[in-house]
């Protein structure tokens, strides 16, 4: 058997060699004989009747397919969790760029002039675009209140606290919504005929989500409908939800035409139409002492769920129960709520309400800090959770974390007090003020509660005849290393050479249900359950008497082909079962929210340039225990991608939105940081193993995208001395700010 470690080392991706090579085949790249393309007509107002549709003159419509909701044969829904998310509308328009009817054409050329030629006649409804709105009630536009979902933690005594308090500091935070802006768009094929039944490929994250709905809308039969997952051009939670709607259209079209349909969004398209981080409203009341301990916390979290719920529970669920942060509060009360407004759905987006949240409460502390004459980073010691202490869920903290060890390591990778000290003596003196700020955060590894227990997810591992291992997992590959990562475990496991591994592609006839594959549960969740496969695989060898003690991978190999042979299969398979002591009560909102934590400080250097406000960032720290990294070339890019995301949301991305409807659904008016933008990002691993994950692993994916915002913005409080408490945090907000706005600095003219 192998005598170094797989697990650990950098191995080379999976997938790697096709995609620089040119090979590896998206979407767009597939194509069948016969195939045709779609197209969406969409809605062009908030929220109304439709009245009348016509088809206009120039377009000859007897070559076309044309679909409405009165095609559809079984429930006109996409299923989720709430089944309010119509495929397309049937009377009822309820947010802008809505799906109204589906046209297919085999000149794809042509699609965009019939669409144009669609005219939809609308007896228009009041409709609501904020929070605030929203919350008024002026308006209904879902349920008797507008309200998605509601969640109340609470923990201690909040409202005797606030009389022993020596400082009671209040605040309100606002997060903008964020564009995934994945690098491929979304795009599906749907094949079907009355004898296969319903095939689609497609860029996905989740293919037996979109199984699931396309069974319910099409009526078909479980077994008729196959779900393939190809090559996937990224996706950040963006592919989770939404591939669901444009597969059930693209299936519709194909039964309807008996060609193979292909749809595939332009940038546009997909920008305007597609779901994304819900916009959030944070308000805090925190009771502290003079010495600088928490005693209290009033917290209300607010999100923007869109027009329908879609994943709006559960990225509320996050969010509140990270809206705490890593501290430790005697008393603390959390009351959260999901919004209706007649915006697109918001949807799933890497961290899944945990940035929102936790922007919130880092620039909160440092808010408290200030208002105290503590520093922030004391401030933020002095009240870390410990193990032994519990969370706002009342979750005991079992690991053996040291927040102020990985605090005390960032201050001196980040040489944070000695450049605090300078740049506060030097920006009295120059128009490029300097400020350092940091963000102490953690982030749930898994689903939240009992989401797993609920899932009850199976991984396997197989043999071809010719006796090649094969990993089956539906856990999908679009860039993060699932395949990679999933295949070290594997090779570990069973003792043999990484390359001897494969990986089956998702294909929901083929693999069994794994799971979505969000929330940073892939390599601790379903890499345990293929740890565990390729142990019963390697057993099962073992009993038959195929394989002896000790083995080289080509007599591995050998015994796996000669006991397919024999038998017919090797197959084994390892269904979850929790970690014991963890236990989730969903009524009263208590328990172990989730089997693990990630936790990180992050440090930000930033320049303020006075005459322009534009922000750099100048220097990333990043410390972070994430358990055992099993690649630390994948662990280290999954950290900078996310701190590089996370600049984009804090100074750049900003969705501009009239009447519900994003109006910069552009990469020229949308802006995101480019390379130039990136600063030196200096990434640094503390490894805890946790005992229920692979090889002592826990999630990694999310936890970057929590830190970075507040970071960033208690940076530039520091070098400007102001009090910034919304993102993005774009020039003219720090110009407003200053009260600058209409003036131009001599040096500017001069310049």
């Amino acid at each position: 058997m192998l005598k170094q470690r797989i697990v650990g080392a950098p191995a080379l991706r999976k997938e790697g060699q096709a995609k620089v090579r040119g090979t590896a085949r998206y979407i767009d790249d597939i194509s069948f004989p016969d195939m045709i393309f779609g197209a969406t007509v969409r809605s062009r107002i908030p929220r109304g009747h439709i009245l009348k549709i016509e088809f206009g003159d120039g377009i000859p419509w007897n070559e076309f397919v044309v679909v409405s909701a009165r095609d559809i044969p079984g429930d006109n829904v996409i299923a989720l969790i709430n089944k309010d998310w119509p495929c397309l509308v049937d009377e009822q328009v309820n947010h802008p760029e809505e799906p109204i009817l589906l046209l297919a054409h085999p000149d794809r050329h042509l699609l965009p002039k019939a669409v144009a030629a669609v005219q939809i006649e609308y007896e228009a409804l009041p409709s609501i675009h904020s929070i605030e709105e929203s919350e008024r009630g002026d308006v209904i536009v879902w349920g008797e209140d507008n309200v998605f979902k509601k969640f109340l933690i609470e923990k201690g005594d909040v409202d005797t606290a606030w009389d022993q308090a020596d400082f009671i500091v209040e605040g309100e935070y606002a997060t903008g919504a964020q564009e995934h802006l994945y690098i491929e768009n979304n795009g599906v094929i749907a094949a079907y005929t009355p004898g296969d039944g319903l095939t689609l490929w497609g860029s996905m994250q989740c293919p037996f989500y979109v199984h699931k709905s396309l069974v319910g809308l099409t009526g078909l039969p479980e077994d008729k409908v196959r779900i393939i997952q190809v090559e996937t051009g990224g996706a950040f939670g963006g592919k989770e939800d939404y591939p669901s709607m444009i597969g059930a259209h693209a299936a519709l079209l194909a039964m309807k035409s008996g060609h193979p349909v292909k749809i595939m969004y332009d940038r546009l398209e997909d920008m305007v139409a597609t779901t994304k981080r819900h916009p959030s409203r944070t308000r805090i009341r925190t009771a502290v002492t003079k010495e600088g301990k928490l005693l209290a916390a009033d917290i209300n979290f607010a999100l923007d769920g869109g027009a329908y719920s879609t994943l709006s529970s559960t990225v509320l669920s996050r969010g509140t129960i990270h809206a705490c942060g890593p501290y430790y509060w005697p008393n603390i009360r959390v009351r959260s709520k999901a919004f209706a407004t007649n915006c697109p759905p918001h949807g799933a987006f890497r961290g899944f309400g945990a940035p929102q949240s936790l922007f919130a409460i880092e620039r909160h502390m440092d808010c408290v800090a200030h208002a105290i004459g503590l520093a922030p980073e004391e401030l933020r010691r002095r009240n870390f959770l410990r193990p032994g202490l519990t969370t706002a869920t009342g979750q005991e903290i079992r690991e053996a974390i040291d927040l102020e060890h990985l605090l005390s390591r960032a201050l001196t990778l980040s040489d944070y007090h000695a450049k605090r000290e300078r740049f506060d003596r030097e920006n009295a003196y120059t128009k490029k003020k300097k400020g350092i700020g940091i963000a102490a955060f953690f982030h749930g590894s898994g689903f939240t509660g009992s989401g797993e227990r609920n899932l009850s997810s199976v991984a396997a591992m197989d043999a071809t005849a010719d006796g090649r291992l094969r990993v089956l997992v539906s856990s999908t590959e679009f860039g993060q290393g699932t395949n990679t990562i999933l295949c070290q475990i594997a090779a570990e496991a069973l003792g043999i050479d990484y390359e001897a591994v494969e990986i089956a592609q998702p294909d929901t006839s083929v693999v069994p249900n794994t799971g979505p594959t969000v929330a940073s549960r892939t390599t601790m969740i379903v890499g345990k359950l293929v740890h565990s496969a390729a142990l019963g695989l390697k057993q099962t060898l073992q009993a038959s008497g195929s394989l002896h003690e000790s083995w080289t991978t080509e007599e591995f190999c050998a015994a796996a082909k000669m006991h397919v042979g024999r038998y017919g299969k090797l197959y084994s398979s390892s269904r979850y079962e929790p970690p014991p002591n963890v236990y989730w009560d969903d009524a009263t909102y208590r328990g172990e929210a989730y089997p693990a934590f990630a936790w990180a400080v992050y440090v930000a250097e930033v320049t303020v340039d006075m005459i322009t406000y534009g922000v750099t960032v100048d220097d990333f720290v990043a410390v972070q225990e994430v358990g055992h990294v099993l690649n630390p070339v994948l662990a280290t890019g999954q950290i900078e991608g996310g701190v590089a995301q996370g600049i984009g949301y804090a100074l750049y991305e900003n969705v501009q939105w009239e009447r519900g409807r994003m109006t910069n659904g552009q990469m020229t008016n949308y802006i995101i940081p480019t390379s130039q933008d990136i600063p030196p990002i200096r990434v640094f691993f503390e490894e805890i193993p946790f005992a229920y994950g692979a090889y002592g692993a826990k999630g990694i994916g999310e936890l970057p995208m929590d830190g970075p915002a507040p970071a960033i913005v208690n940076a530039v409080s520091h070098a400007t001395g102001e009090d910034f408490k919304a993102i993005p945090l774009l020039p003219e907000a720090i110009c407003s700010r200053l009260g600058l706005r209409h003036s131009v600095p001599a040096e500017a003219i001069a310049i």
